[in-house]
């Protein structure tokens, strides 16, 4: 956004020049095509169709469609599970409000919290939760067949997305991809209207629609005032994605692959990460794990307003190309390829379920 005010702890953010890429909101779908026709020939080479679905073969389909959360969470070992926000997951049929809230108190939750899907998609359904009215409101807006994954808040806005790779034959992985999280903010004037301040903004004033269901255009903000326009920092509601390779150390890489390692047989997927300040960052230090996601990962650099459509390809082909050695080297171990029905079951499970959430904060 054209203000100067970012995340607490975030390094500058140059807001000069053009404000995306002009592939950067395009539909998923034509974004995906290269790797569509790549995965048939790839399929064809190492004579299976669903490879990719065991590159981490602990995890049920790899993590590429409908896995929970909490399935890679739970994995954890004691040192993985010292860097990764406290969370639990309720199923509305089967826990009431009162319970959650007694469950809240046991954990030692204080408000604000997070609210979200333990079966996501895109950072869909994920809520920002500030007092117990809140969260009564918002559990009757989930399906009663979603499982919900409550989870403390951060003690840090910063966030940084780290792209997280153990190449076939090697014994510690490395961060293949590191790309900043910015929440979008407006700075107020004192005389316009939040509407008025997206128009001005060379950005926001072409992601009108995101906005519109979580923002009152009629707010006016006091002068220097910083406003936040939504919580979750994904593509999907506006955030800004900077890449930020350049900022990565042996140090980071050296934790990170000692926090992944505790988890058994992972060896590809994005972290989502809260972190206090870029130094502590890069000495590893005050990691706090948001999201650990799997197969189905992207590599969020692509989405810097610099990186150019070949880039992105290149990437996105590359992770692809990855998740078929990886699971060639699984099933040369003995691991066994699920059936193309288990991934068409499992997407139309978390369709199912998508359907229902509510829009994200």
């Amino acid at each position: 956004m054209n203000s100067p005010f970012i995340s607490p702890g975030m390094p500058p953010l140059d807001q000069k020049g053009k404000q995306t890429s002009f592939f950067e909101f395009w539909p998923m779908w034509l974004m995906y095509l290269p790797v569509f026709f790549m995965w048939i020939i790839w399929a064809i080479r190492y004579r299976s169709l669903t490879l990719p679905l065991i590159a981490n073969p602990k995890i049920n389909l790899s993590g590429m469609v409908g896995t929970p959360k909490s399935d890679i969470f739970n994995m954890a070992g004691e040192f993985a599970k010292s860097s990764i926000l406290d969370w639990f997951v309720v199923h509305q049929s089967k826990y009431s409000y009162q319970q959650i809230v007694t469950q809240m108190q046991h954990k030692g939750f204080s408000f604000p919290i997070v609210v979200k899907p333990d079966i996501g998609c895109r950072g869909t359904g994920v809520k920002l939760i500030k007092t117990e009215q809140e969260l009564k409101t918002v559990l009757t807006t989930y399906s009663e067949d979603s499982p919900i994954m409550v989870q403390k808040l951060s003690d840090f806005e910063a966030e940084v997305g780290l792209f997280y790779v153990k190449l076939p034959g090697q014994k510690t992985g490395t961060i293949q991809s590191m790309a900043f999280k910015y929440s979008p903010y407006v700075v107020g004037d004192g005389t316009s209207t939040l509407g008025e301040l997206l128009q001005k903004d060379d950005r926001a004033k072409d992601l009108l629609d995101i906005y519109q269901n979580s923002c009152d255009f009629d707010l006016v903000l006091k002068p220097e005032e910083p406003h936040k326009l939504v919580f979750s920092a994904s593509h999907c509601r506006g955030a800004i994605f900077r890449d930020g390779i350049e900022f990565n150390t042996p140090e980071l890489e050296a934790q990170l692959d000692k926090i992944m390692s505790d988890i058994p047989d992972f060896n590809y997927g994005r972290l989502d990460v809260k972190f206090k300040d870029l130094m502590s960052l890069q000495k590893g230090q005050t990691l706090q794990i948001v999201e650990i996601n799997g197969a189905a990962s992207e590599s969020l650099h692509i989405w810097d307003r610099n990186a150019n459509l070949n880039q992105a390809f290149c990437a996105l082909l590359w992770q692809y190309k990855t998740l078929f050695l990886l699971g060639k080297q699984a099933r040369e171990k003995g691991v066994k390829t699920p059936g193309i029905k288990a991934l068409i079951k499992a997407w139309l499970h978390e369709r199912s379920l998508v359907k229902f959430y509510p829009v994200n904060d």
